[in-house]
């Protein structure tokens, strides 16, 4: 089945809103967890290697659930300093073999939105 966003018999109406989906496409892929930015117990971002790429990408701020489970996940990862991604934005390294499944958006940032861990 096709999702469509707006009715093929729909037309643009002038000054009025209509009832049309926005549908947003992303892939979902898996990326190794390279370190995490705030507490490890409750990570606010997680630095992420996705599939196929050689440099860390911070992810999409997570939400305060799948923080905490992912902050029992990486409790007990050893630290390997401080680093920087691309973009200057500096995250604790981990040395953990932690996958998380990622949407991988494909608008003008491509931001990295964590689902859960594999």
């Amino acid at each position: 089945m096709t999702e469509k966003a707006k009715p093929a018999g729909s037309v643009y109406p002038f000054g009025s809103r209509t009832v049309w989906r926005k549908i947003r496409h992303a892939d979902t892929t898996d990326a190794r967890v390279a370190g995490s930015v705030g507490p490890r117990r409750r990570p606010r971002r997680l630095a992420l290697l996705p599939a196929g790429e050689d440099r860390p990408r911070l992810s999409a701020p997570l939400d305060a659930v799948l923080a905490a489970r992912l902050g029992a996940l990486l409790a007990d990862a050893p630290e390997a300093g401080e680093h920087r991604t691309e973009t200057g934005e500096t995250y604790t390294a981990l040395a953990t073999d932690l996958v998380v499944e990622v949407l991988a958006g494909t608008g003008r940032h491509g931001t990295l939105t964590v689902v859960r861990a594999r």
